[in-house]
């Protein structure tokens, strides 16, 4: 996206590339499908040690602007939930798009150039590739961040702020799967691939989705949004059945039919085999005439309130995205420039700004790609 908006505004421009092909990130994204944009983006989605430092670049490159784009390729797509842009074939026609505007725009490509060093003297920056060298004025450093190593993710954009001096917050796994260990997991032992709406809630945060159980622990969008503000030793909870006071329906059940079986009751309303778990451990069962309503109270807030002890993440391997990154202080909002190195510009998921799950930091990459590329 920098490299198309710069080119058309008669840059010269040379997007470097370490590995065998630009893009990968896309290419996996949605499935195969690419989540490209989110109908709702708006800093609200965003978590930066700044959260007002998103505002500028995401105003002035919308949601709506990259759609238009999308349209004017005669790409089909079409709305999942919650304002989840998705392409209706395949994530390879927005790669196709970007390559087609870049090329139109005059921007020439080189990848399996992985740079060795980077230097700065008085005629620009000086990039080093095993023999070859380029020169330019300008440089933008757009190489993500530690997510899913096997793409050939590295630590190498953060390592450069820092030689040019940039303070760097502390990097985590974001939109990772959380995992249990001891007696936490053995809980949920059998249960991998038992998937149901629930609400992850963390702290004042709550993400109402679909939870999955796995052999680890938990993943699915709700607590994947829920791990980006997760740390270990913070409460985590599950609400098993959103929108419903568990207890007063158990209560009402029991004065309506009171010959019901409380487990026959949980199987209706959860996954059998979670509904089976959570009454052979707990010891719910036997009819509802024969509990008190104080115990079917305390049975319902179990059930809105399912406690999770997490040990930790399945970490950077799954994660899909790289909370942290280049401190936003030391950058310019509107052109996501450098203030303390003329000509050195950082976008995208290296800066600290990380959205929610859902387009969202696909359209931080557009938007300060934009930025950037309007000012380079």
């Amino acid at each position: 996206m920098c490299a198309l908006t710069a080119g058309r505004r008669g840059r010269r421009v040379r997007v470097v590339e370490h590995a065998n092909k630009v893009g990968k990130k896309i290419l996996m994204s949605g499935g195969g499908r690419c989540n490209f944009t989110n109908y709702f983006t708006g800093p609200e989605h965003y978590l930066s040690a700044n959260p007002h430092f998103c505002k500028s670049a995401l105003a002035r490159y919308t949601q709506w602007d990259f759609i238009a784009m999308v349209e004017r390729h005669g790409i089909a797509y079409h709305e999942k939930e919650q304002g989840q842009l998705f392409c209706d074939l395949s994530s390879k026609q927005i790669l196709r798009m970007l390559l087609d505007e870049c090329a139109a725009a005059g921007v020439e490509i080189s990848v399996d150039m992985p740079v060795d060093e980077v230097r700065l003297d008085g005629s620009g920056f000086e990039l080093r590739s095993g023999v070859h060298s380029l020169r330019a004025p300008s440089l933008v450093v757009a190489c993500g961040g530690l997510s899913i190593p096997k793409m050939g993710a590295s630590g190498f954009g953060f390592a450069l702020a820092r030689q040019f001096g940039h303070a760097v917050h502390p990097t985590r796994a974001g939109l990772v799967p959380i995992t249990l260990s001891g007696r936490p997991l053995e809980a949920i032992e059998g249960l991998a691939g038992v998937a149901l709406p629930a609400a992850a809630h963390c702290g004042d945060q709550c993400f109402d989705s679909a939870v999955l159980f796995t052999h680890r622990g938990l993943s699915g969008p709700a607590v994947l949004q829920i791990s980006s503000y997760w740390r270990e030793g913070d409460a985590l909870h599950l609400d098993l059945l959103p929108g419903r006071a568990a207890g007063d329906w158990l209560q009402g059940l029991k004065a309506d039919r009171p010959s019901l079986r409380l487990d026959g009751v949980l199987a209706d309303v959860l996954p059998r085999r979670l509904a089976q778990r959570l009454s052979e451990t707990a010891g719910w069962q036997g009819t509802l005439q024969g509990w008190t309503d104080p115990a079917l109270a305390s049975v319902g807030s179990q059930l809105n309130r399912y406690p999770v002890v997490a040990s930790g993440t399945e970490g950077y391997r799954t994660a899909e995205v790289t909370l942290g990154g280049v401190d936003t202080d030391s950058l310019s909002s509107q052109t996501m420039a450098s203030r303390t190195v003329p000509g050195l510009y950082f976008i995208g998921e290296l800066v600290d700004v990380t959205g929610h799950l859902g387009g969202h930091n696909f359209q931080w990459a557009w938007a300060s790609g934009s930025a950037a590329g309007n000012a380079v």
